[in-house]
């Protein structure tokens, strides 16, 4: 009886397996020719130039351009780098559960170009901004608009960063089909390339960029980088719109861990057969990359 249920448990498998894949469309990896768009030309190079050099200074800029307190400055920064690395989070929940990581990086995109655009504002236009301090002895501080128009840019920085950090590389390793060895060194060369271009838009962000900024202007300083994220997130980036493997969104993965508590926690009290790894049925999806677990009693609860 158990080796009858064993072979209608793989023949069962293997039926949805050829189901699934009659029901497929054909992916079309371009591989390395959508990279060129990814790091060469958009993402990886020009973002990180802007985004870096926004971010690489942003202190002494309150604290030059808008007569902020060190401390108060600090403070500023810390909570705007924590909520930035919180922010991803969320962005990872919405990509994965509704939009895919197309259009997240699409919004992340335009909203990392706006972000330096209003603090590049901020710093050229008077206006924008407190009368520069000099010698007095007492500096004017930010009036309440002034500060809300320079917020607005930081949180258009902070929903950037959670639309863009935690899909770039999943969406890079996304254009290479992982069944075949040429798109396996594929993902290997494009994670190569991608530390690669960090390294070197650091270089030139805390070098060129800041010295720009701190010698120069301000507005121009800031300038150059809203200019490369326009470049990089709302011209290059939906260039290759049509190259693009665009993977649909399959659910977040928290969904299926708070179901799977659930159920353990309802059938707590359930009897199980007498050879339950025997007529217990383990079904996998077939597109799923995980293996199939042997049956154990490690995380049963305890019986009374």
């Amino acid at each position: 009886m158990s080796e009858r249920n064993s072979f209608s448990q793989e023949t069962m498998e293997k039926n949805e397996k050829i189901d699934a894949a009659a029901d497929e469309p054909e992916v079309n990896y371009r591989g390395l020719k959508a990279m060129l768009y990814i790091i060469g030309m958009r993402h990886e190079t020009f973002e990180k130039l802007g985004a870096i050099g926004t971010l690489s200074n942003l202190l002494v800029y309150i604290t030059v351009v808008f007569n902020m307190k060190s401390i108060t400055a600090a403070t500023l920064i810390n909570v705007f780098n924590g909520t930035t690395n919180l922010a991803t989070l969320p962005g990872a929940y919405l990509s994965d559960t509704y939009f895919g990581r197309y259009k997240t990086l699409g919004f992340g995109s335009v909203a990392s170009f706006m972000g330096p655009l209003v603090i590049a504002l901020a710093a050229a236009i008077p206006s924008m901004h407190p009368p520069e301090c000099g010698k007095a002895s007492t500096c004017a501080g930010a009036t309440a608009w002034q500060m809300a128009f320079m917020l607005t840019g930081f949180g258009l920085l902070v929903i950037g960063a959670g639309g863009i950090r935690p899909c770039n590389l999943a969406f890079g390793a996304d254009q290479f089909n992982p069944k075949t060895q040429s798109g396996k060194r594929g993902i290997d060369s494009f994670f190569n390339w991608y530390f690669f271009t960090l390294i070197f838009a650091q270089m030139v962000s805390l070098t060129a960029i800041v010295y720009v900024q701190s010698k120069v202007s301000w507005g121009i300083g800031l300038g150059i980088p809203a200019i490369l994220m326009l470049l990089s997130c709302v011209v290059l980036f939906f260039v290759g719109t049509n190259i693009y493997v665009k993977v649909k969104p399959t659910g977040s993965p928290m969904t299926s861990v708070s179901q799977v508590i659930v159920v353990a926690v309802k059938k707590r009290r359930l009897k199980l057969p007498e050879q339950p790894w025997l007529s217990l049925f383990s079904y996998i999806f077939p597109n799923s990359i995980n293996s199939k677990l042997p049956y154990t009693d490690q995380f049963r609860y305890p019986t009374p």
